[in-house]
């Protein structure tokens, strides 16, 4: 489980393509202090299993499904990537739950600059868009965000200079792919009021 704040902008050193699966070496000193083989990292708001850990980088297998379900597979190696390790109990919830299980990807829209922060524009799938909501929480590119406006199609996100400085959400341009986990809470809600629903037809059916 993670909180969407990002602890460091780690680099991709080494990418080894594998029969439907790729191999990451990433740097980061920050998320690799004290790692070992098993723990989770995530990566651009991807959990990933740490594979093998060697000074301040760490590998980690990802598999088809995930290069297929998000931005992962345009990775290369330079490429700038947000990291974070997993929260642990009784520790402070800085953004919110975040399970590191990307539900799309989107696209970066449009940047519009100002002097204390920039808004920006993310497209979003269809099939997202009923867990997107004003003033809600989303998680772009493993940062938790509150969306500003929802639309049918896209959301805005106001970016302060700390996460520009310190994330990839930063140097992301228009047409670049990234990540979107919608908020868990409001899955769940659907899952029960549509089961709900159902009840009353299935005893009239009895």
């Amino acid at each position: 489980m993670f909180t969407g704040i990002v602890e460091e902008l780690g680099e991709i050193t080494a990418v080894e393509n594998l029969p439907d699966a790729s191999r990451f070496r990433l740097r980061g000193p920050v998320v690799t202090e004290g790692a070992k083989h098993g723990d989770s990292i995530a990566v651009n708001g991807v959990c990933l299993t740490v594979v093998e850990h060697e000074g301040d980088e760490f590998t980690a297998d990802v598999m088809a499904e995930t290069l297929n379900r998000s931005s992962l597979g345009a990775l290369a190696v330079g490429s700038r990537v947000n990291l974070e390790r997993p929260t642990s109990v009784g520790a402070r919830l800085g953004g919110h739950i975040v399970q590191g299980h990307v539900d799309g990807t989107g696209e970066i829209v449009e940047r519009k600059p100002s002097d204390n922060w920039e808004i920006v524009k993310v497209s979003l799938p269809a099939d997202l868009s009923r867990y997107v909501v004003e003033k809600g929480s989303i998680t772009v590119d493993g940062v938790s965000l509150t969306v500003v406006d929802a639309g049918p199609d896209y959301f805005t996100i106001s970016l302060i200079p700390t996460t520009l400085a310190l994330t990839t959400l930063g140097i992301k341009q228009p047409g670049d792919p990234v990540n979107l986990e919608v908020d868990v809470i409001a899955k769940y809600v659907e899952r029960l009021l549509g089961d709900r629903a159902q009840v009353p037809s299935q005893e009239a059916a009895k």
